[in-house]
């Protein structure tokens, strides 16, 4: 399995982050993607993925921070990305959930981003509440090469929208809630290939852990909870989610899909 969107570098996991991976490896976590949220983590999230060979970082300025980030951020963004070469642009996006943030700085600076990224060449990682439509658009415009829809919770004439654009779609610990009908009839009705795994630790729990911080290592309660609504072997869709992962993040390409870590040299 591959955990798409997993942030580790935060302070939640400071006191037992290596007993954290050890545990999320041993149940079959072949990789980590690591997503920032803004620039001040980007140097402890880009030496934690340095770290380990199974810890893959996203740079990116995420839309809930839209106070902390400072209009120097974005010239500092693509450099650090052509420093360090990151998996992908990332945790990015549009919220609209929050009525307190700005929509116009959230639309600029995702526009910006998204720029960065295709120039880059690189997948993206959207955060997207209660903006699907909004964020369609602005992809249609960008042009970029794909990337993943996290946490997605649109419909599924929005998810086809995004397939179509050269996106996944992001599920995670609120498939494992049988109250999450609507989601769980999503889930069940899209082709395999739509779907990636992820767990957005230390937030958005597994059922089974309800109230507690999240982690890596539930990210076999979502896998169990898929192949529950699907139908389907969780095998199986281990083996589609993690192809579906590797498809849309060309960089994970030199995992070992047998859970052990990368074999290859990431991309320079």
């Amino acid at each position: 399995m591959i955990d798409t969107h997993c942030h580790l570098d935060v302070a939640e996991f400071d006191a037992d982050r290596g007993a954290v991976l050890a545990r999320a490896r041993s149940a079959g976590v072949a990789a980590i993607v690591v997503p920032a949220i803004h620039s001040e983590g980007w140097g402890g999230l880009l030496a934690l993925c340095a770290s380990a060979e199974d810890l893959y970082p996203a740079l990116g300025l995420h839309p809930v921070y839209l106070d902390r980030h400072r209009a120097s951020d974005l010239a500092a963004l693509e450099r650090a990305i052509a420093e360090h070469r990151p998996l992908a642009v990332g945790e990015i996006g549009l919220d609209y959930f929050l009525p307190e943030l700005d929509r116009a700085g959230q639309q600029a600076l995702l526009e910006a981003q998204l720029s960065v990224a295709r120039d880059a060449d690189l997948p993206v990682l959207l955060h997207v509440r209660k903006a699907h439509e909004e964020m369609l658009a602005t992809l249609r415009r960008a042009r970029v090469m794909g990337g993943i829809a996290h946490a997605f919770n649109g419909s599924i004439q929005q998810a086809q929208q995004y397939l179509d654009l050269g996106f996944r779609l992001g599920f995670g610990g609120m498939l494992t809630f049988t109250r999450s009908s609507r989601l769980r009839r999503l889930a069940a009705a899209l082709p395999a290939e739509a779907i990636v795994l992820e767990t957005d630790a230390p937030d958005m729990t597994v059922a089974a852990h309800r109230g507690e911080r999240n982690s890596p290592e539930y990210l076999p309660d979502v896998l169990q909870a898929l192949a529950e609504v699907r139908g389907e072997s969780p095998d199986v869709l281990a083996a589609l989610t993690t192809e579906n992962a590797c498809a849309v993040l060309p960089g994970l390409d030199g995992i070992d899909r047998s859970g052990s870590g990368r074999v290859s040299a990431p991309p320079t």
